[in-house]
This record gives C-alpha cells, sequence and structure tokens, in this order.
C-alpha cells in the first residue's frame, strides 16, 4: 500500500484521533512516545486501544508508535493489542538499533496473536543508521522511516536550513530501503506554518526516493500528498511504458523504446512506483 502521509496524532486525544483518521493522510499514527507524557501513558494506551477497536472503516491505514522495547514499548503493546479485538495495520518502533530489536518486537507480536500486524522501525541514532540495511531486511517490516531531531542530536551535528548535515543519513535510508525492497519514509517538518519550506523539503526528499513523508500537523498532509502525486505527463509516460513492457513480453523481447527511449528493468519499476501513487491519489 503506497504511503505517501502518514501523521502523528497524540495517543491521548481521543477526539484528535478520530480527527485524524479523516484527514486525507494515507496512514495515521497514535503516538504513545514522544506526544504523551509518562504520567498520562496508561490513559494514553486505554484511548488508543477504544478508539482502534471503535473506529468506522476508513481509507487511513492505523499504525501506532510505541515507545523503545527496552523501555515500556512492550507493555504499550500489550494494553493495544490485549484481546485482539482490533488491531492496528503497524507499529512504528522508535530508536531501533538493531535488527534483534525488530525481533523482539515481533516475537512478542507473535506470542499475541498479531504476527500480521507490520512494523515500521524508526532510524534515529548513529547505531542504527550503521545497522539500517539488517533492520529494513528484518521479517514484518515493510518500511523504515528517517527521525531527523534525534538522529542529529544523537550525532552531535549542527543543524542547518541547508540540512546538509542530514543528507548521508538520508541517502542511506533509502538505500537500505531499496535494498530491502521496503518503504522509505522522510522525517518530519516541524515547522507547522511554512508551507513553502515543507513542499521544498518533500519534493527534495521525493528526489532523493523517499517513497513517503511523516507529518504532525493535518494541514502538513495535502502538501505531501500533493507532492507525492504524480504528474499528467508522468503517468502518461509510465502507462506507455507498462503498455510497451506488456508488448515486449508477448513478443519475447526484452528490449523496447517508449518515446525514442529505451526502456530498462529500472525505469520499469519506476514506471510503476508512478502509477501506485498515481492510483493512491486516485488521479487515474
Amino acid at each position: 500500500m503506497v504511503q505517501r502521509s502518514l501523521l502523528y496524532c497524540p495517543g491521548d486525544e481521543p477526539e484528535m484521533m478520530r480527527k485524524a483518521v479523516n484527514s486525507g493522510a494515507d496512514a495515521v499514527i497514535f503516538d504513545l512516545e514522544d506526544a504523551v507524557a509518562p504520567a498520562a501513558r496508561e490513559e494514553a494506551r486505554q484511548a488508543v486501544r477504544e478508539t482502534i477497536n471503535t473506529l468506522d472503516d476508513t481509507t487511513s491505514s492505523i499504525s501506532v508508535r510505541i515507545n523503545s522495547v527496552n523501555r515500556d514499548g512492550l507493555r504499550d503493546v500489550n494494553a493495544v493489542l490485549r484481546d485482539g479485538e482490533s488491531l492496528p495495520d503497524s507499529v512504528v518502533l522508535p530508536k531501533v538499533d538493531s535488527a534483534e530489536t525488530v525481533a523482539t518486537l515481533t516475537s512478542h507480536l507473535a506470542d499475541l496473536g498479531a504476527a500480521s500486524v507490520d512494523v515500521i522501525p524508526l532510524i534515529e541514532t548513529a547505531a542504527g543508521l550503521v545497522a539500517a540495511e539488517e533492520i529494513a531486511a528484518a521479517p514484518s517490516v515493510v518500511a523504515i522511516a528517517y527521525g531527523d531531531q534525534d538522529y542529529t542530536a544523537d550525532i552531535g551535528a549542527t543543524v542547518t536550513d541547508a540540512k546538509t548535515e542530514s543528507l548521508y543519513a538520508r541517502q542511506r535510508v533509502v538505500a537500505a530501503a531499496g535494498a530491502a525492497n521496503v518503504d522509505a519514509l522522510d522525517t518530519v517538518y516541524t515547522d507547522i506554518d511554512d508551507t513553502d519550506g515543507l513542499r521544498e523539503q518533500t519534493e527534495t526528499v521525493i528526489e532523493f526516493g523517499f517513497d513517503g513523508k511523516l507529518a504532525i500537523h493535518p494541514d502538513q498532509v495535502d502538501v505531501i500528498n500533493d507532492a507525492f502525486t504524480p504528474a499528467p505527463d508522468e503517468v502518461e509516460w509510465a502507462e506507455k511504458v507498462i503498455a510497451g513492457k506488456e508488448r515486449a513480453d508477448e513478443a519475447d523481447s526484452g528490449v523496447f523504446t517508449v518515446e525514442g527511449q529505451m526502456i530498462d528493468p529500472p525505469l520499469v519499476d519506476r514506471a510503476r512506483t508512478i502509477l501506485d501513487r498515481a492510483d493512491a491519489a486516485g488521479v487515474r
């Protein structure tokens, strides 16, 4: 499933969670980590569980960001998934340093009868970035997400407007995701009033190869979705590529051209990605 926009929502705000699923975001992440004070965590777990169990049909996939597994993460999972009435589509796991951390969570999910729940690890430490390839390839992982604020703090980087301090990390996350054939998700844009800056950054990370972007406010969703929605000429090109591929397969030919351009397997994959995004946006 294409996830262009993934909107965080505080797990201790039931009304906000219900509104978030109608925000237009491809995914909504009910947050039990940074958005919830430790003293409110138990109440938030119950609120997230009740919201998931009573949601009407929604086009947004539902995720829960738990705390790290060496803190309260497994307790979060126990509370939210208790009795298995309704399950989230995925769990966002913060501060993942190794594939073993993912395995701890997936084993626990299996013990709870929730092996079908996907996992989205957050790469937000130096150790996590070094192990990104193994993390992305771990069972149940469908995407990896880059967390810029924690990562730059972990390495002691100076944060700049140009974000040059994040260039290597972003490229490595995209490469790790690509090698494992999972999605790469970019970090949040923290200035919720800077629409132009959000659009510019989103367009930049699309050029890097990211498949989606995290959001912290409903007003950011349309900007992100629009940036990830292919233009009509891109859709037209992609449709021609796929049609040409089908004709080449029927003729048992591995080589074909579209508008004078030689098409090889990477371009076919690119065309499929464009059409997947177009379908998700409802523009074809």
